[in-house]
């Protein structure tokens, strides 16, 4: 797993605020979603080509590090800890360990230690987003019957 580490400093935060636009800019004038995307490295002026899908995520990272904010890259068939996945969650160990036992969340075992795959904690973060946006929506066309203002 990549971290960075938990809060970026001000140099690190000045340089992701300074980048991001550009590279947003170059990305919103250049739509092809499959061709690469040149770098050039400033010390000898070499050009990289970088898959679009890996700048993208970059914009990702730079967004939160600009707001200073840690990133954790971690790859889909990594398996975290349980404290790794409750912290990925934001919540507490023992709430995550409900949810395995729920079965909210695949996991398997390692000796007597639970082993959660990036990839089902990231299906669950998505499923759980649904279920939030559903209730929403509930929420707001509930307030919007007649009467109810």
């Amino acid at each position: 797993m990549a971290v960075l580490s938990s809060c970026p400093d001000n140099e690190q935060v000045e340089a992701a605020e300074s980048a991001l636009p550009r590279i947003r800019r170059y990305l919103d004038e250049h739509h092809e979603a499959l061709t690469p995307v040149p770098v050039i490295v400033e010390e000898n002026q070499e050009e990289l080509l970088l898959p679009r899908a890996a700048v993208e995520l970059l914009v990702g990272v730079l967004t939160h590090m600009a707001a200073g904010r840690g990133v954790s890259i971690v790859p889909e068939h990594a398996e975290l800890t349980t404290q790794q996945a409750a912290d990925m969650l934001n919540v507490s160990r023992p709430h995550l360990i409900g949810l395995l036992q729920a079965e909210e969340i695949e996991y398997r075992k390692v000796g007597t230690h639970r082993r959660v795959r990036a990839a089902s904690l990231m299906e669950y973060m998505r499923r759980d987003d649904q279920r939030r946006r559903e209730a929403a929506d509930e929420l707001s066309a509930m307030n919007r019957e007649p009467g109810l203002d």
